[in-house]
């Protein structure tokens, strides 16, 4: 099957978009239904329904609720569990409506191994680093990861949206901004004064 440069447009975007739910499941999607409603994306056959006024409003509610919630202390850890496998299926969900001149099985395996792959890559990098901010700082960086977080979530899905050449850049800075994270977390651990053993009392 002939591969148009539309279907690769839609495959890139797709992509972008599944990766930025790796950061926040509800913001990508309602990032694309906006553009979808207002003209800037061209939703695939079945997926009209993202563009829907229920499915923002709803969209809406729920992002919001995820981002307040995850600069509530150890709460944003528990909520890394349940994410996981949610923001998988909003990757999947969102790579597969942006594309439309595939076969059923390529279009979803596509999404299925690119979209869901994706954000749970991208999912599980910012958990390991903020259960490694949890260990080292008490939990005092984890506002500041879950503001990068948010801020890569609309930045990627905004990228995504008016350009397709645009995710693939944003992925590689979001990488290079978490390993900068990565760094700072372990520099600022090496830093830490040792825990002061307990002196032991000869009889």
């Amino acid at each position: 099957m002939d591969v148009t440069a539309e279907t690769l447009r839609g495959i890139m975007i797709g992509l972008g978009l599944s990766a930025a739910c790796g950061f926040r499941v509800f913001l990508p999607p309602l990032i694309a239904g906006i553009a979808a409603e207002f003209g800037y994306l061209d939703l695939a056959e079945g997926f009209q329904w993202l563009g829907s006024t229920p499915a923002l409003i709803a969209f809406g509610v729920a992002a919001t609720c995820e981002i307040l919630a995850y600069y509530i202390p150890w709460v944003d850890n528990a909520l890394d569990a349940i994410a996981g496998p949610a923001a998988a299926v909003a990757g999947m969900i969102l790579s597969a409506s942006m594309i439309g001149e595939l076969s059923p099985l390529l279009k979803w395996s596509l999404a299925l191994i690119a979209g869901g792959g994706a954000a749970g890559l991208l999912h599980t990098a910012t958990a390991c680093l903020r259960g490694g901010s949890t260990l080292t700082t008490g939990g005092a960086g984890n506002p500041l990861l879950s503001t990068m977080e948010a801020g890569g979530a609309v930045t990627v899905s905004l990228l995504a949206v008016l350009s397709a050449l645009w995710p693939a850049i944003a992925l590689v800075l979001l990488f290079f901004a978490l390993g900068v994270i990565a760094l700072a977390i372990r520099k600022w651990t090496a830093k830490r004064p040792p825990m002061s053993a307990t002196p032991s009392h000869s009889p």
